[in-house]
């Protein structure tokens, strides 16, 4: 459980930029995806390919028929396909660590905001694209069924081989559980980029909407105005 805390916590750190929606992929994230591999997900297939039986003593086709069977074993594949999730995250909380750091690049919270959006976005349209990714991949490589028995001819198998996995529908059932939360968790992306591209990057400090007139400063034409936001001519002001 030790590396998954270490994720968890880098994980974590990602709320302090994340808006509403973002925090509940983080819990599905956490909750239903890291908590529950960790837990539930070694015990289910950790004797897979010890209880992977065929019906032969030939040497060597037992492993063949194996990885004919699982191409990648799928604890290992949804352990991947959490980490490839995790790294766009990741990688934003070190770069927003390293901008803070860097002298004179503190500023106020809103500029702060404002230079770290465009890298947030770029994060979860990375964590788009590897969440459909993974599920077009899972869909591919295993289907939605673990079937019971499967049916090898692969050299050096001397003849038709029948070998039968353990417990199916138990890992039917979890497939179906983890490629139902990779559903919620792409739909959740999608509203939180929608969110991000309508709500555009935070107003800039000192900034107002409808700047108010102010009388000329010392030098400046007397036809001009400066508003909090910089110099208006006077004919684009409200009066």
């Amino acid at each position: 459980m030790g590396e998954w805390g270490f994720l968890s916590s880098l994980l974590d750190a990602v709320q302090e930029h994340s808006p509403m929606v973002g925090r509940f992929w983080l819990v599905v994230m956490l909750l239903f995806r890291i908590l529950v591999l960790a837990t539930v997900g070694s015990d289910v297939f950790e004797d897979e390919q010890e209880e992977f039986v065929c019906n032969t003593q030939q040497p060597g086709c037992k492993p063949v028929c194996y990885d004919a069977a699982f191409p990648i074993s799928h604890y290992r594949f949804l352990v991947f396909h959490v980490v490839v999730l995790s790294a766009p995250a990741a990688l934003f909380v070190i770069f927003a660590v390293h901008q803070a750091a860097k002298p004179g690049r503190g500023g106020a919270p809103g500029q702060r905001a404002r230079r770290l959006q465009p890298f947030y976005v770029g994060s979860v349209v990375a964590r788009i694209a590897a969440e459909l990714g993974f599920l077009l991949g899972q869909a591919l490589l295993y289907g939605f069924r673990v079937q019971p028995l499967f049916v090898c001819r692969r050299r050096p198998c001397p003849h038709r081989v029948d070998c039968f996995v353990s417990r199916p529908t138990e890992k039917t059932v979890f497939i179906h559980f983890y490629f139902v939360v990779g559903l919620v968790s792409a739909l959740l992306s999608l509203a939180e980029l929608a969110h991000l591209l309508r709500k555009g990057p935070p107003a800039r400090p000192g900034c107002c909407q409808r700047p108010q007139e102010r009388g000329p400063a010392p030098g400046q034409p007397a036809g001009a105005a400066e508003g909090p936001c910089g110099p208006h001519p006077r004919g684009d002001l409200t009066v």
